[in-house]
Order: C-alpha cells, then structure tokens, then sequence
C-alpha cells in the first residue's frame, strides 16, 4: 500500500477514466472538472508512474500496449471502490434512487409524482435527471430508466413500453390537416439528437415515396421542440412521454392514430447482481399502472 503513496488518487482516476472513455473530453465531463484539468492530472501521474500510458492521435487517446493491462487492473480497482461507497449510502432503505433522462422526468414523472407519494408515503425519491448512461453496479442508483435498443452490456434490462412515433401539431393547425400528406406541406420542427426522422412515420402512412417536410427550426432538446410546436410554429414528430400531458390538455394535438415504431422501448434498468428490492418493485408497478391509464388517451394505432 505504501507505494500508492507516490501518486496522487486524482491522476489514477483521470488515467482510468480516459482509458475507459478513450477522450480527455468523456472524462472530463464524468469527473465534472475541465479538460485541461484531466490533461495535467494524466500527464503528472505518467511522471510520477514513469510510464507513457496515451498516444495522442486524431481518433483520441489510445492506450499504450505497456498501459492496457494496468487500465485495465485501474478500472476493476475503481469499480470495487464505487461498489463499496455505493453500498455505504445506501444506509437509508426508505430512499429509492432513480437515474432518468430529464426530458422523461419534467414532461412525464414530476406532474404524477404526487400520485406516488400518496401511495408510499414511506418510500422517498431521489431523482438524477441526466442523459448520462449511468452504471447501476458501480453508483449509489437503485434504478435506471433509459430509452433504446435495451442491448446494453452489465445490466439488467426490462423492457416495459415501446416507443412510437407520430405528427401533433397546434389545434389551430388542424384546418390545415385534412389527409397525411397534408403534414408535409407544413413546416417540421425538429429534435436534433431525435435518435429518428420524419422518414420513420412517413414510411408507416405509405409516404415513404414524398419529401419530408421543410424544416423551420433544430433544437437540441425536445423539451424545446415541443413548446414551439405548442405556440403554433409547425409540426414535429412526438412520442407517448413527451406529448401526452400537451394533449391532455388540449394544448396539442394528434391529427391521424396512425403511430410508427421507432425500434428503441423504455426499460427498466438494475446491476445484474441486484437482489429484488421491495421499494424498486412498487415504483415499477406503479409506473406501469401510471403508463397504462394516461396513455390510454391517444387512441393511437398501433403499426402491424
């Protein structure tokens, strides 16, 4: 042990961390310090280790072959570690702990939360709103909940809803809208990082043959989209989470049932190793129960 006593702890994470991500960048941000600040941390623990572990190429940092077993021995350490303060805060078994993205979370989770609550009073929630892919063994997380193909590696991954796609749009559009093709005379606002396109629905209403519609706007974020289409500026394609609550209230609207498969579903994700936990299983039940009666309203028809 004493020879750790020659490197500082924060140039072993920084090491770690751009070996497993393969980017100053990457790390930087999982460590919330600055770039500049990973790049000293490596280059003082390279010195202090005697050894070069990056090559700096265009493609990023790409391990030295001396390095790649020691990175390796790295991330287990630092994964035991994270598995030992993880296990330390979970003192509190009333607390449950949920990684979701912050789209998920504002459009469709905070406004039932209260419903929650009123069911278990004894169980209190913590929310990471965050698009990070966190890993559940190696983080104080009880539960993630995450949107795509649900073929990540380590987990355990339960499907519960499949996402669809379809065109809303202001009522004061529907005028304009009396056949599908119709929607393609009008200006699309557009979700940037949308993980699809207009071609997803356009191929499921048999437009596969038409140009997409004109783009008005790009935003990064759907949240954005979604309070532009409200104001009436076009049409984007929505799906169930985001919309719901807009339609709901008359805010939005689903001009045609017809809704296309995106090929990504809502999962609920644990560590692998986890024991079945009484508090993660009566907020997945509620969930679906919650999932099943709100979006009950859309009356979409679902593809073949």
């Amino acid at each position: 042990m004493r020879d750790l006593n020659q490197v500082h702890l924060t140039g072993l994470r920084a090491l770690e961390a751009v070996g497993r991500l393969g980017s100053l960048p990457a790390a930087a941000d999982e460590l919330g310090v600055s770039v500049g600040a990973v790049s000293q941390q490596v280059i003082k623990a390279e010195r202090q280790l005697g050894l070069t572990f990056f090559e700096r190429t265009p493609r990023g940092m790409e391990p030295t072959e001396a390095a790649r077993p020691l990175l390796a021995r790295l991330s287990n350490g630092f994964g035991d570690l994270a598995g030992v303060v993880s296990a330390a805060r979970r003192t509190d078994s009333n607390i449950l702990t949920i990684s979701i993205a912050p789209i998920l979370a504002s459009r469709w989770l905070l406004p039932r939360l209260d419903r929650f609550t009123r069911q278990h009073p004894d169980i209190s929630l913590r929310l990471d709103a965050s698009a990070r892919l966190v890993d559940p063994s190696h983080s104080d997380v009880d539960l993630c909940i995450r949107i795509g193909p649900g073929s990540w590696p380590n987990v355990r991954a339960e499907f519960f809803l499949e996402q669809l796609v379809f065109p809303v749009c202001a009522p004061g559009l529907l005028d304009r809208i009396k056949t599908p093709s119709d929607l393609l005379t009008l200006p699309a606002i557009v979700d940037g990082n949308a993980m699809f396109d207009w071609g997803t629905w356009m191929r499921e209403a048999g437009l596969g043959d038409r140009p997409a519609p004109s783009v008005r706007h790009v935003f990064s974020e759907a949240s954005l989209c979604l309070d532009a289409v409200i104001s009436g500026e076009g049409v984007m394609l929505g799906w169930q989470t985001l919309v719901i609550d807009a339609v709901a209230t008359g805010c939005l609207a689903v001009p045609f049932p017809a809704a296309a498969r995106t090929g990504f579903g809502y999962y609920f994700v644990t560590a692998p190793e986890t024991r079945r936990s009484a508090k993660v299983e009566a907020f997945k039940a509620w969930m679906r129960r919650e999932l099943e009666e709100s979006l009950s309203i859309l009356k979409l028809s679902s593809p073949d």
